[in-house]
């Protein structure tokens, strides 16, 4: 199932930047979670004394192969639309470029937060700097880069 399109333009609204999940870097994120997982699950059978420490292993990337492929098609198919005047997101997301407050990354991730508390992913970037920069521009506030 895709994700809902990002609302309608306003009249005389273009948009300047199209950012699309990036399918390398889903699949990258999807591997370290499922390299933490594994060991995770290790180490608490390990904890519990459990004789098959190494079915932890299994388990996890069982767990994080399931998460992956069961949420590919939405994840790799949400559009973000940065437009004059505002961040577009799946479905109703709308953010007024005036009402973003900080813009940092996190993993392959790009997180806008508002100026009421309000937080939005764009996730899975196939260049998280470049997304954040884009934003923080557009948005007037400084980059990571410039801080």
């Amino acid at each position: 199932m895709a994700p809902p399109s990002p609302p309608a333009l306003a009249p005389g609204e273009t948009v300047r930047h199209v950012f699309r999940a990036d399918r390398r870097a889903y699949w990258r994120d999807h591997a370290w979670m499922a390299a933490g997982a594994m060991a995770l699950g290790m180490a608490i059978l390990a904890a519990m004394g459990n004789a098959h420490v190494w079915t932890g292993a299994v388990g996890g990337l069982a767990a994080i192969a399931l998460r992956a492929f069961y949420l590919s098609s939405e994840a790799l198919h949400a559009e973000w639309q940065l437009t004059d005047r505002r961040l577009l997101g799946p479905g109703p997301t709308a953010v007024t470029l005036s009402d973003i407050e900080k813009v940092r990354g996190i993993g392959s991730a790009v997180q806008i937060i508002t100026r009421g508390g309000d937080k939005f992913l764009l996730k899975f970037q196939p260049d998280r700097q470049a997304a954040e920069a884009r934003i923080s521009a557009a948005a007037g506030i400084p980059s990571a880069k410039d801080k």
